[in-house]
């Protein structure tokens, strides 16, 4: 009986193979369904923002930078762009002629009740921050967020193919960059002409990652292509911007490189060049990134790469 009991106890013990399976798979799902959520919920564009302005930081010499800067910063990305697409929502509802859900407006729609009330949280959050901020930062932020205020109301206002809304793309580089960048310009007496190139870097960067993913999205659906500057410049105007302004950046990095001493300048140029690279090879190859949205996970996540020179 002992021998029986304990040779029971073995098997018990002893993993299932097909059980391992599964398990694998849930978890992988699990992973899967998580990642995607984050990436729904713009993470990757926050988290950017947030490695971008370390970097810009350092650069500047705005050390050490004010703590609440990053954070307040990342609240502030996060429900810009969480209100504008629940407000897309809103209006295809009431709109039915109004552009097509996208799968991350259908991930908002599904959960709108609960991202409302994550907004307000988010909001309340970045307030009670604000009163720690340095005087400079909070009349910047409060510039910025009245104009991204104007914007978000604006753009839900006004017709679906409305001229106007083709300054979206532009005006959410400028917004974003002005974010990015002047959070730490205004905190600092003054700036140099290296900080202005590459802040001006960053918008064309900025931009770029905004024109390519018009493009990727009229490529997806080209049946019923979204109403943005791909579908009124064109496609092979999209593309001609796009690689001029690759070279612009990767010019300008090898500028700084050659006219300035400053190594962590030099370093960060050139990260801002393979960024603007990184994207350039996204638009070479659009049947390989339009699988699985592949354009957006990429395209979002160079502006992961500051944190290689941090």
């Amino acid at each position: 009986m002992a021998g029986s009991a304990g040779l029971g106890l073995s098997r018990l013990s002893k993993p299932c193979p097909f059980l391992l399976v599964l398990d694998l798979i849930f978890n992988e799902y699990l992973l899967l369904t998580l990642l995607r959520s984050l990436y729904y919920l713009s993470f990757p564009v926050v988290i950017g923002a947030v490695l971008s302005n370390r970097m810009a930081a350092r650069l500047s010499d705005v050390d050490p930078v004010h703590w609440a800067t990053p954070i307040v910063l990342g609240l502030v990305v996060f429900i810009i762009y969480t209100v504008d697409r629940l407000l897309d929502v809103r209006k295809n509802r009431i709109d039915a002629s109004s552009q097509p859900l996208t799968a991350r407006h259908a991930f908002h729609q599904q959960r709108a009740p609960l991202l409302w009330r994550t907004v307000v949280v988010a909001a309340l959050l970045a307030l009670v921050l604000t009163f720690f901020l340095p005087e400079s930062v909070i009349r910047f932020g409060v510039v910025v967020g009245v104009i991204c205020a104007i914007y978000v109301g604006v753009v839900f206002r006004l017709p679906t193919r409305h001229p106007a809304l083709l300054l979206k793309e532009p005006l959410v580089a400028i917004l974003y960059t002005a974010g990015v960048w002047g959070s730490i310009w205004v905190q600092r007496p003054s700036i140099t002409s290296v900080d202005v190139v590459e802040g001006l870097m960053f918008l064309g960067i900025a931009f770029q990652n905004l024109l390519l993913f018009a493009v990727m999205e009229q490529l997806q659906t080209p049946e019923q292509p979204l109403f943005s500057l791909a579908t009124a410049w064109g496609l092979e105007n999209c593309g001609s911007i796009i690689r001029w302004l690759t070279l612009g950046v990767v010019l300008s990095a090898f500028a700084i490189c050659f006219f300035t001493s400053d190594r962590f300048a030099q370093r960060s140029a050139l990260m801002l060049s393979l960024m603007s690279l990184t994207l350039y090879g996204i638009q070479r190859y659009p049947a390989y990134f339009l699988k699985h949205e592949r354009y957006r996970w990429l395209g979002d996540s160079v502006f992961w790469m500051p944190v290689l020179v941090l």
